[in-house]
C-alpha cells in the first residue's frame, strides 16, 4: 500500500524537518516499490540540504593521520615507515614539521585520504 508522502524541495528548516519525518516513514520500505523510490528521493533532497546548511569541514589533517593510525593500530613507527623517514613521523605527529608534498602523496596512497584533507594548512605548535 502506497503512502501518501508529498515530496517537493526542501526551503526551509521546517521542510527540512518534515522530510526527515517523511524518510523514517519510508525508512523500512521493501526495494522496488513506491516507498522505497520515494525513501531515496528523499534521501537526495535532505543530502543536498544539509550539505548546502551544514557543511561539514574537512578534518584537520594531523588530526585525521592520527585517527587512521589509532583504526589500523599502527604507531608513531609505523607512520615513519610510510611517509620513507622514522625521525620525521615525530615532529609531523607533535606538529612541529609540515607534512612534505611527498609525504602527502605516500599518506593519500596507504591511507585513501582525499588530497583535500591532507593540503589544508594547519598550526604548528610553538
Amino acid at each position: 500500500m502506497a503512502t501518501d508522502i508529498a515530496i517537493k524541495p526542501i526551503r526551509t528548516e521546517e521542510d527540512y524537518r518534515h522530510a526527515l519525518d517523511s524518510l523514517r516513514e519510508l525508512f523500512n520500505a521493501q526495494k522496488g516499490t513506491l516507498e522505497f523510490d520515494q525513501a531515496e528521493i528523499l534521501g537526495l533532497l535532505i543530502e543536498n540540504y544539509e550539505n548546502e546548511h551544514y557543511p561539514i569541514e574537512a578534518p584537520d589533517p594531523i588530526e585525521a593521520i592520527k585517527y587512521l593510525m589509532e583504526e589500523e593500530g599502527l604507531n608513531q613507527s609505523d607512520l615513519g615507515e610510510i611517509i620513507g623517514d622514522k625521525s620525521k613521523a615525530s615532529l609531523i605527529l607533535n606538529r612541529k614539521r609540515k607534512l612534505s608534498l611527498s609525504m602527502i602523496r605516500k599518506l593519500q596512497e596507504r591511507f585513501k585520504l582525499p588530497a583535500e584533507v591532507l593540503i589544508q594548512d594547519y598550526p604548528l605548535a610553538k
